[in-house]
C-alpha cells in the first residue's frame, strides 16, 4: 500500500487547502479515500440516528501535479485513511506560498500522511517543514460503511440563494430558535421559517430557479432541521461553489449539493421529528 502526491501549482494548492478546511469546518474525524483518479472526504454518521453526512469528491488530476498510489490490492485499488481534517488543514496553512508540497504515506511509530512544505528561502538551499498527520487506516471489510449516501426520491430540486446572504439570515434565526423549517417548491420559491410559541419569522426567497425535473410546481415540500447543522454548512463552506442546490425530502431529510468545476460536496441533514 503506497501512495505519495505533489503540488506544484500554488492556486492548485490554495484550492486543496480551501476544500480541506471547509472539511476540518465540517467534522471532527473524516475519512480520506484515495482512488486513482479521484479523492472523497467523507463524513458518515448515520443519518438514521440524527448524524449529518458529508460526500466531497475531488478529481485528483485537477489538484495534483503527481500522483501515485497502490492500493491494498490489485482488485481493489483503493485507500481508506482515518485522520482528524484540522491537521491537515493545519499542515496546509504553512504552505501558502510553498514551491512544493509533498504528500506521501509513511510509517513512523503509526501510519501518518507526511507532508513536506518546500518553502522559498533567500539562500541557495531551501527550507523544508515537515509535518507528520496520524491516520488510521480501514480495513477493506469496512469500506462498505463509506460509500456515496444513496438520495432518496425528493419532493422538491431548488437552486439556492447566494450562501453568504443565506447564512447571515440563518445566523438571526439562531438566537430566537434550535431548529428551522426549509421549505421550496418548483416555481423557484423557498422559505426559511423559525416558529417558537413567542415568534414566528419567515424569510421569502423568489426565482431561485430549479434544475429541469418536472413534478407538481405548487406544491411545497417542507423538512425541519437542526439550525445549527445548517449554519455549520454555510459557516464553514470555502468551496465557492457556482452552482448551489437543496433537495428536500418531505419530513425526512435536506440533502445540499455544491458544484465547483472540479469539486463536488454533498450535506445530508436529516428531518428532526
Amino acid at each position: 500500500m503506497r501512495f505519495r502526491a505533489k503540488i506544484v501549482d500554488l492556486a492548485c494548492l490554495n484550492h486543496f487547502s480551501r476544500v480541506v478546511n471547509t472539511m476540518a469546518r465540517l467534522a471532527k474525524m473524516c475519512t480520506l479515500r484515495l482512488a486513482a483518479d479521484k479523492l472523497y472526504f467523507i463524513l458518515s454518521d448515520k443519518v438514521d440516528n440524527g448524524g449529518v453526512s458529508v460526500w466531497c469528491e475531488l478529481c485528483q488530476g485537477n489538484f495534483f501535479d503527481e500522483f501515485q498510489m497502490e492500493g491494498v490490492a490489485a482488485e481493489h485499488n483503493e485507500i481508506y485513511l482515518e485522520l482528524v481534517p484540522e491537521n491537515l488543514s493545519r499542515a496546509l496553512k504553512t504552505a501558502q506560498n510553498a514551491k512544493t508540497v509533498k504528500i506521501k504515506l509513511t510509517n513512523k511509530h503509526c501510519p501518518c500522511l507526511t507532508v513536506s512544505v518546500e518553502l522559498p528561502s533567500l539562500s541557495s538551499t531551501s527550507r523544508i517543514v515537515t509535518h507528520d498527520i496520524p491516520v488510521g487506516v480501514i480495513p477493506r471489510r469496512l469500506w462498505r460503511d463509506f460509500r456515496e449516501p444513496s438520495v432518496p426520491d425528493f419532493d422538491v430540486s431548488i437552486y439556492l440563494p447566494v450562501l453568504k446572504t443565506m447564512k447571515s439570515v440563518v445566523e438571526r434565526m439562531k438566537n430566537l430558535s434550535n431548529c428551522i423549517v426549509i421549505e421550496a417548491n418548483l416555481s423557484g420559491e423557498m422559505n426559511l421559517k423559525i416558529e417558537t410559541d413567542l415568534v414566528s419569522v419567515t424569510t421569502h426567497f423568489k426565482d431561485l430557479g430549479n434544475p429541469p425535473w418536472v413534478k407538481d410546481l405548487e406544491n411545497m415540500a417542507e423538512a425541519r432541521i437542526d439550525i445549527r447543522k445548517l449554519l455549520q454548512l454555510l459557516a464553514g463552506q470555502q468551496v465557492n461553489p457556482t452552482k448551489a442546490l437543496c433537495n428536500i425530502v418531505s419530513r425526512r431529510i435536506v440533502h445540499f449539493i455544491l458544484l465547483h468545476e472540479d469539486v463536488s460536496l454533498q450535506y445530508f441533514i436529516p428531518a428532526l421529528a
